[in-house]
């Protein structure tokens, strides 16, 4: 009996538990069987389950049939527990019921430890490796992540949400999206419904409530310009400050230099569009972040005379006014950019439309745009959100329905409690 004391231990079953077989079957590729008993010690701990009862004097009254769980691997080799489970009795009400089992894990085919193993590597890779590695069914993974995220989503406490952002995701290219409400204090998910209407925010009020929130207790929301996440955040978080953040505005003036460099390289002739060619990235980025041949082309360009140079001089005095210490100079900056670009678009002519375009929705918004100076606020998380979006479609890849990727999200950004391997174990 050396082998199963040492699997009990490996199991770390008390009393209560005993190995009482294990063989190792030697056919390819070879595994584990550890047959796990109840003992005579099991009973006098039990209670009955049934409310209000909670008598003890549990008696056993048959065995459920024989299950499987899958356990972590022993010596490199796949383990399996095989088990009657018990089912115990009531003697003062008659309650019969299953005794639960110790290592049983949420997704009921696996024993918790495995399950703290696959969910590291679900956390860490696409799923569809994960099941590669652990050499388990995709179908069972997904089985046991839905059990797990949704047993901590129902914990979750919202009674200290204060500062909201809100951002779309889009499940699939050219399909579906999903809202994207985000705790910027915690840095956590907190609900991805799906669409990007403004009746996503209703939903959201309605699940504050279902986890000790309160939508009166928002005090700021940062979001984009979209006129039905503003229609969302007034009919529904009455409280709240709108803060239009950073990230958004300046990926408004990204996708108006965009603009002007692809209707200047239709339009111009073959210098501009040659000037133009492959240029892309070479506007996207921050001069600060320019490799020396980007550098040493952009300096070759005719900034002057190109429509797309001024647009990117324009975006680059926009992130500047950023650097405003006060909300009264932020202020005033952003209303002497709103008159400049005008008058550079009425000297330049039609090419720059885009970009007063661009000005006249900063103006539209001004009061918005400032709130982001106001104390407390910061919108980094919501930056950082694209590349958590991107690791969630990898990990999600290959399944159809939102609910895949939802599921995914409060797995990778919700900071759920939900176990995983410890440091040392890895």
């Amino acid at each position: 009996m050396i082998a199963e004391h040492a699997f009990e231990r490996l199991l770390g079953l008390d009393e209560g538990w005993a190995v009482a077989g294990a063989e190792y079957e030697v056919e390819a590729p070879g595994r584990f069987i550890l047959v796990v008993r109840e003992t005579p010690k099991l009973w006098p701990k039990l209670t009955c389950p049934q409310p209000p009862c909670g008598a003890s004097g549990i008696t056993c009254y048959d065995h459920a049939p024989t299950r499987s769980w899958r356990h972590l691997d022993a010596f490199g080799k796949k383990t399996e527990i095989l088990c009657e489970p018990p089912r115990g009795s009531c003697p003062s009400c008659g309650h019969v019921f299953r005794v639960p089992v110790p290592w049983e894990g949420e997704g009921k085919h696996f024993t918790r430890d495995f399950e703290a193993f696959a969910l590291t590597l679900m956390r860490e890779m696409p799923l569809a490796k994960a099941s590669d590695i652990l050499g388990a069914h995709d179908t069972r993974l997904w089985r046991l992540l839905f059990a797990h995220v949704d047993k901590a989503y129902a914990a979750l406490d919202l009674s200290q949400l204060v500062h909201l952002g809100v951002d779309e995701l889009s499940c699939r290219k050219g399909h579906d999206y999903l809202s994207v409400f985000a705790d910027l204090v915690e840095r956590r998910v907190v609900f991805a419904p799906e669409g990007k209407d403004h009746r996503t925010f209703e939903r959201f009020a309605e699940e504050m409530l279902k986890h000790n929130g309160h939508p009166k207790a928002i005090e700021q929301v940062a979001i984009d310009m979209s006129g039905a996440y503003t229609k969302g955040v007034r009919e529904n978080l009455g409280n709240a400050a709108i803060v239009y953040d950073k990230f958004h505005v300046v990926a408004l003036a990204n996708g108006a230099v965009d603009e002007v460099r692809r209707d200047e390289a239709r339009e111009g002739g073959a210098e501009t569009k040659q000037q133009l060619k492959q240029s892309l990235w070479l506007w996207r980025k921050n001069p600060e972040n320019l490799t020396a041949p980007e550098q040493a082309r952009l300096d070759q360009l005719d900034l002057k005379h190109l429509a797309t140079g001024q647009a990117y001089q324009v975006r680059l005095e926009l992130q500047s006014i950023y650097r405003s210490r006060t909300v009264a100079k932020a202020r005033e900056r952003w209303e002497d950019w709103i008159g400049w670009v005008r008058r550079k678009a009425d000297r330049f002519g039609a090419l720059l439309t885009p970009m007063k375009r661009l000005a006249d929705t900063v103006e539209e918004h001004l009061e918005g745009v400032l709130a982001h100076w106001q104390e407390g606020l910061t919108t980094s998380f919501l930056e950082g959100l694209n590349s958590v979006f991107s690791a969630v479609k990898r990990k999600a890849r290959g399944y159809r329905t939102s609910v895949y990727m939802i599921t995914m999200l409060y797995f990778v950004a919700g900071k759920l409690a939900i176990p995983s391997m410890p440091a040392h174990s890895k």
